[in-house]
């Protein structure tokens, strides 16, 4: 029988810390060996982990501001600019202001709590307050309720949709290295014409004997024998064939 849901504020489960963004202009603070995330890096596909951002920060650069180092499995939660890219770190890493991370105590998923983030965005976005643009304050962000199930259950949800999740992330990637290779055949074929300048063969074992369509002529860029035309004459059939 599946447990008893219960309903809690988001700074009952999990320790809400910000980040932060060390001078700039000392540059040893940066090119160190602490990954640095800033909302920017979350922007478009990617993970639900996520190992590191564009930049590294230093031990100097962390120790200089008020950023943490935060531990595996914390929740990465922007929340300003925009309000709702979320993640988990795969490995201990830093963020800037624009975060509100969040560490889950014992006894809640890391991986739950990220799913129910993604779905909760437009919720979190009415806690938000400001002028002149938008920030949903730690504050804020631990009195949003939540209903949670136990842990057993928190995890069997989160493997459900880690699992359809995974294998979209796959489909996604089978579709780029599909649309990656439509790309290339199509420079191939229709601007550097290459199935038109391959060599052809007179017989088995008879030297190549490139064809003259191979050769292209002195006023055009298009092939020997293969004719620039407009869409429209060739939809409708005229101006000789290529």
């Amino acid at each position: 029988m599946a447990g008893e849901w219960r309903e809690y504020r988001i700074g009952e489960i999990a320790d809400i810390v910000g980040g932060s963004t060390p001078s700039t202009a000392d540059p040893s603070n940066f090119n160190g060996e602490i990954p640095w995330l800033t909302p920017k890096d979350l922007s478009g596909q990617h993970d639900r982990y996520i190992s590191r951002g564009e930049r590294n920060i230093s031990r100097r650069g962390l120790e200089s501001c008020s950023a943490q180092l935060l531990a595996a499995g914390t929740v990465l939660l922007t929340g300003r600019a925009p309000i709702g890219y979320v993640a988990i770190a795969k490995n201990p890493l830093a963020t800037n202001q624009g975060f509100r991370s969040l560490l889950p105590k014992a006894g809640f998923s890391s991986e739950f709590l990220y799913y129910w983030l993604r779905a909760h965005v437009e919720e979190l976005k009415r806690h938000a307050s400001g002028s002149t643009f938008q920030e949903l304050s730690g504050s804020a962000l631990g009195h949003i309720k939540i209903r949670i199930p136990p842990l057993p259950e928190q995890r069997a949800i989160a493997h459900i949709l880690g699992t359809l999740d995974d294998k979209i992330e796959l489909n996604r990637r089978m579709s780029e290295t599909l649309e990656a290779m439509a790309r290339a055949l199509f420079k191939s074929w229709f601007v550097d014409f290459e199935p038109a300048r391959a060599p052809r063969w007179r017989a088995a074992g008879s030297p190549a004997s490139p064809s003259p369509a191979s050769r292209r002529t002195s006023t055009t860029s298009s092939p020997t024998g293969w004719s620039i035309r407009s869409w429209e004459r060739s939809r409708r059939g005229e101006g000789g064939t290529c």
